[in-house]
């Protein structure tokens, strides 16, 4: 079972920021600052839970990610060119050093997504846009 000390600093700020850099692109993609509040609470809400509930112990260390890896400025080509680098980058990691946590990792990240276009009042297609591009980072259908 894979744990945090079986990746390299790079590897691990790379997972982290594949997580909570696809919450911030989803609440990027359709930007009302009065939604941002909740969104940033239902991601904080869903990474909480699945720190008790994750269905391992890397998945439980992943989710006490702390910040996206991104300031408030940043832009949102940025964000998303960075969140989509994270994702290949951790897909690739994950399948030569834990295989057997990649699927847990594609169910984390997207269900961060999930939460947080469903924060306020549902999916716009904007977000379900996004949503589909963070499937295809992550390898995923």
């Amino acid at each position: 079972m894979a744990t945090k000390t079986d990746f390299t600093e790079p590897e691990w700020v790379a997972l982290q920021k594949g997580i909570t850099g696809s919450g911030f692109l989803v609440s990027l993609s359709d930007r009302d600052l009065s939604d941002t509040f909740g969104e940033v609470g239902a991601m904080a809400k869903y990474l909480s839970g699945q720190q008790v509930a994750g269905s391992s112990e890397l998945i439980r260390e992943l989710a006490k990610a702390h910040g996206t890896g991104f300031g408030l400025t940043t832009s949102p080509e940025r964000v998303r060119a960075e969140t989509m680098e994270a994702l290949r980058s951790s897909v690739a990691t994950l399948q030569t050093k834990a295989p057997t946590e990649l699927k847990p990792y594609r169910e984390l990240v997207l269900g961060v997504a999930l939460a947080v276009a469903a924060a306020k009042g549902g999916e716009t297609p904007v977000e379900q846009a996004i949503i589909a591009q963070i499937r295809e980072g992550l390898g995923a259908d």
